[in-house]
């Protein structure tokens, strides 16, 4: 080969040599205490079961959330977020067992606190959905359509039941309007300022969310058009990121992740609170159903798209892998 004076000039590759080198200039790094557990807990099961378009992810018992638990801190997991799974009968037009100090997500709440204490961050989600018979986020009005105002008042009675059953941290995803400002008041109220709200600050109507439905027995009738954000917006992402810091956001969210990298990385740059992003059911989904067909390397996928999330800007990522995840990186 004839070599023209000192080209190429320049020689990146000298910096992808070895997998120690890779390892040593690499810019963005996984940690366990980066990742929260999504988990979910149904009533009036005696076994785990297994969520069919989630390959390996469980609709918990009691007793199995609180080993799952245990397993997240021993792998340096640094957070839990609650989902709970009502009986069918259970549910009803306001959602009326989401309030219930005995209802399912109050109860798992006290029992992974009693099994783990503060060794894990507990959060709870915050909204109707799993508990209402219509499946939306919020109580309809006369006229089938979701009442912002009346579904507040839903919320910060949730959040102050979520609060007195254990929870470090609610997390509000219904995506009504003044819903942090609601939720961090009345925690005040009950002198829980302790209690800390992870604002689902970005949270798009995304058809990623199928599996979702699955998980948690979704009642959904018509969709979240109506209060999730519409996929084409950004701008309107950065305007719901500042009223939620205004209202009093600890942390905020966006979600999904992996469709909205971008959208990610303006809120991350953008917030003065810590930021996280889940990766939702789809994403998972997804993944693990092309690894299954031998498609594609599903460690190596798993790894790849986590540090895209965190490269994007997430200082924390829900991911149902975390757990896994963590013991690898360690």
């Amino acid at each position: 080969m004839t070599r023209y004076g000192s080209f190429p000039g320049s020689r990146p590759r000298r910096l992808r040599t070895t997998p120690v080198m890779r390892r040593m200039v690499a810019e963005t790094r996984l940690h366990p205490a980066d990742l929260i557990l999504p988990a979910f807990v149904r009533e009036g099961i005696d076994a785990p079961v297994e969520i069919g378009s989630m390959p390996g992810v469980l609709q918990h018992t009691r007793d199995s959330l609180k080993k799952a638990a245990a397993e997240a801190v021993e792998a340096g997991v640094s957070a839990i977020m609650l989902f709970g799974v009502p009986l069918e009968e259970k549910k009803d037009a306001a959602g009326t067992v989401g309030t219930d100090a005995d209802g399912i997500l109050q109860v798992a709440l006290r029992d992974v606190r009693a099994e783990v204490g503060d060794d894990l961050v507990v959060m709870s989600d915050l909204c109707l959905d799993e508990f209402t018979d219509h499946g939306h986020c919020g109580v309809l009005d006369d006229q089938g359509r979701v009442d912002n105002d009346a579904t507040l008042e839903r919320y910060a009675e949730m959040a102050q039941v979520q609060a007195d059953a254990g929870a470090h941290v609610v997390g509000p995803s219904g995506m009504m309007d003044g819903q942090i400002g609601v939720v961090r008041d009345a925690l005040d109220q009950i002198g829980r300022e302790d209690v800390g709200v992870l604002a689902y600050a970005v949270k798009y109507s995304s058809a990623f969310f199928g599996p979702f439905r699955e998980a948690v027995a979704s009642s959904l009738r018509g969709d979240r058009k109506t209060y999730q954000q519409d996929p084409a917006n950004a701008r309107d992402a950065l305007r719901e990121l500042a009223l939620d810091l205004e209202e009093g956001a600890d942390m905020v969210m966006v979600k999904p992740a992996g469709p909205y990298l971008d959208i990610l990385a303006k809120v991350a740059e953008a917030s003065d609170v810590p930021v996280a992003a889940y990766q939702i059911s789809g994403e998972y989904a997804m993944i693990e159903a092309a690894a299954q067909r031998g498609w594609i390397d599903r460690d190596q996928a798993i790894m790849e798209s986590l540090t895209g999330i965190k490269r994007a800007g997430a200082g924390m990522i829900l991911t149902y892998w975390a757990t896994e995840v963590a013991r690898r990186l360690a």
